[in-house]
C-alpha cells in the first residue's frame, strides 16, 4: 500500500497522542513556606533587687551562643536591659552590678513624703550608656511604663533612655511619678510585669521572657503601704500570666526569698539567673531548631 502524505500526518498525530498518554500530568504544588530566621527578643521583667538575676541569664545565653536581637524591660528589667542594649556584654554588666551602690540611684525627697525622686537613677543609666539615645544603642530596646492618668501601657523606644528607664522603674508608693511632658508615669509592672508583647512589637519572632516578679504570698498586710503593694502584686500577677503565655520560653530564676531592697544579695541573684538559664537551654535549642 502506498503511504500518502495524509497517512504520514495521521501516524504523527497518533505518536503525539501516545506520548502524551505515557507522560505523568504535572500537578501544581503549593509553595513551601520557609520560616523566617529567628529574631530573638529578650523580655526582662521587674522585681527591684531581684533584677540582678537578669545578668546571670544574659551570661548563660551569651556563653552558649544564643544571640539576642532586641531587648525590652520593665522596671529593674529596663535598667539591666538598657545597659545590655547599649553594647555591654554580660561580664561588663556584672562589673557594674558589683560596683553599684544603692546610694548611686536613690535620691529621697523629704518634702515629697520620703519618696525616691528617680533623677539619680536617670543620671546613672545615661552615664553608663554614654548618654546615647534609643536610636544610638547597639540593639533595639524599649522600656515599658504605665501612664498614671489613664492606666495605658506605654512603650518608650525613642529619646532619652535614662528618663524612660526612670519612668519604667517608678514603683508606686516608693518613687515619685516621672513627669514627661503633660503626663505622669509609674512602674511598667502595673500593666506589663514581663514585656513580652513589647519585644514582639520591636520585631522579635522568638521571645525569651525572664520572670522575677513577686507572687502573692497569701498573707495580707495591715499597713497601708503593705496592702497597696499586695494589690499591685496581685494585679500584676494576673496580667503577667496572660502576657507570659505569649512568650516562646519563660525563664524563672528562684529569687523569691530576695527582698525588693536586698542589694546585698546581688551575687545570689546573678547565680540564680545563671542556673535558671542553664536549665532552660535544652528547650531553647529545641524550639529554635524546630524553626529551621
Amino acid at each position: 500500500m502506498k503511504i500518502t502524505a495524509s497517512h504520514r500526518a495521521a501516524l504523527a498525530l497518533c505518536a503525539v497522542i501516545l506520548t502524551a498518554c505515557n507522560t505523568n500530568p504535572s500537578v501544581p504544588t503549593a509553595p513551601v513556606k520557609t520560616p523566617a530566621p529567628a529574631r530573638i527578643g529578650l523580655a526582662l521583667g521587674g522585681g527591684a533587687a531581684k533584677g540582678f538575676a537578669h545578668i546571670g541569664v544574659i551570661k548563660m545565653l551569651e556563653a552558649n551562643g544564643i544571640k539576642v536581637d532586641v531587648v525590652t524591660g520593665t522596671s529593674a528589667g529596663s535598667v539591666v536591659g538598657s545597659l545590655y542594649a547599649s553594647g555591654m556584654d554580660a561580664f561588663a554588666l556584672q562589673e557594674r552590678a558589683v560596683a553599684l551602690d544603692e546610694g548611686q540611684i536613690r535620691d529621697v525627697n523629704l518634702l515629697g513624703g520620703g519618696l525616691v525622686k528617680g533623677q539619680k537613677l536617670q543620671d546613672y543609666v545615661n552615664a553608663q550608656i554614654g548618654n546615647k539615645t534609643f536610636d544610638k544603642l547597639a540593639k533595639p530596646f524599649a522600656a515599658v511604663a504605665t501612664d498614671l492618668d489613664n492606666g495605658n501601657r506605654i512603650v518608650f523606644s525613642r529619646g532619652n533612655v535614662g528618663q524612660a528607664v526612670r519612668a519604667s522603674s517608678s514603683i508606686p508608693g516608693i518613687f515619685m511619678p516621672t513627669v514627661i511632658g503633660k503626663h505622669k508615669y509609674v512602674d511598667g509592672g502595673v500593666v506589663s510585669p514581663v514585656p513580652v508583647d513589647a519585644a514582639r512589637e520591636l520585631g522579635a519572632n522568638f521571645v525569651i521572657a525572664v520572670d522575677i516578679s513577686a507572687k502573692a504570698s497569701g498573707k495580707s498586710s495591715t499597713s497601708t503601704l503593705g496592702m497597696m503593694n499586695q494589690a499591685i502584686v496581685i494585679m500584676g500577677q494576673k496580667l503577667g500570666e496572660q502576657e507570659l503565655a505569649r512568650a516562646d520560653i519563660v525563664i524563672t530564676p528562684k529569687v523569691g526569698k530576695i527582698g525588693a531592697a536586698d542589694f546585698d544579695q546581688k551575687n545570689v541573684a546573678i547565680v540564680e539567673g545563671e542556673k535558671a538559664a542553664l536549665a532552660a537551654l535544652p528547650l531553647i535549642r529545641k524550639k529554635l531548631a524546630e524553626r529551621k
